[in-house]
């Protein structure tokens, strides 16, 4: 992925910002974003750095961390934490045999706590990817994951 390619897609707007930030990240397999890719977002788009960096650190859908192909965010909302019967976390930190803010060995997974998913009448709910899952159980939970596992192996 070459930053320019992508830039060049996006006029240069101070309100294009967040679409730029998520074409950046979402264009490289390791689902991230550099300092310096930042810097040249910055420039681009007219923004002050700390403005730049202020927006990806407010939002848990974007990461300075390099993360697995696929990102798994739980939610940590009061109806999610209140409605989880079988604490979603703790599973899915024993099926992909990591911790949160991990990524397993394979580079599939990374795990995330996430603010609001905005579904709190599907709660519990996680995000893999772009894909919101609600109303979780732990067979579902282990589903969703194997669903995902074998997607990668086909």
């Amino acid at each position: 992925m070459e930053l320019k390619r992508v830039l060049e897609k996006y006029p240069k707007r101070q309100d294009c910002l967040i679409d730029v930030l998520l074409d950046v990240q979402n264009a490289k397999p390791t689902h991230h974003l550099t300092e310096d890719e930042l810097k040249d977002v910055s420039d681009y788009l007219g923004l002050p750095e700390s403005h730049v960096f202020s927006v990806v650190s407010f939002y848990s859908f974007f990461s300075m961390t390099p993360r697995g192909k696929h990102i798994v965010q739980v939610c940590r909302d009061v109806p999610c934490y209140l409605n989880d019967d079988f604490n979603v976390l703790e599973t899915l930190e024993r099926t992909l045999d990591i911790k949160t803010g991990e990524t397993t060995d394979d580079g599939l997974f990374t795990l995330e706590y996430s603010s609001c998913l905005g579904c709190c009448d599907q709660s519990p709910v996680m995000r893999v990817n772009d894909t919101v899952y609600g109303n979780l159980t732990v067979d579902k939970l282990r589903a969703i994951i194997a669903e995902h596992r074998s997607d990668d192996d086909a």
